[in-house]
């Protein structure tokens, strides 16, 4: 997880990050791909593997609830400050690296959509 970038302006801003993935596992159609992805795609996938998985899944960085207050009450940048999502990026990277690496969770749809397709349609998605 890398390459974080901030979109928007005022009150539709996020940050997505750059998601690479290189294996030579056979279970993946794609041996090399790089997609991006906002937070809530990890919260998502997370949701999915707990859903559908039988491994435990980690815990995400969390929300941090406290920097999402209204910018004219903060004194700093909030969730797009720097060392906030460098911090947010490295939690992500973890959360992908241990999903990624068991290898009941190498067999789940969800993971290989996240990992290996463009973007994520959330509604048309079917578990399996």
């Amino acid at each position: 997880v890398l390459n974080p970038e901030t979109h928007g302006f005022a009150g539709k801003r996020y940050t997505d990050y750059e998601v690479r993935m290189k294996t030579n596992l056979p279970v993946f159609r794609l041996k090399e791909c790089s997609v991006r992805r906002r937070y809530s795609d990890f919260e998502w996938l997370r949701k999915e593997l707990e859903r559908d998985s039988k491994i435990v899944v980690p815990p995400l960085p969390s929300k941090a609830w406290k920097r999402q207050v209204p910018a004219f009450l903060r004194r700093d940048d909030g969730i797009f400050e720097d060392e906030f999502i460098d911090e947010r990026r490295k939690g992500l990277e973890q959360f992908v690296n241990k999903v990624a690496g068991h290898p009941l969770a190498q067999n789940e749809r969800s993971l290989h959509v996240f990992l290996q397709d463009a973007a994520i349609d959330h509604d048309k998605y079917v578990p399996g």
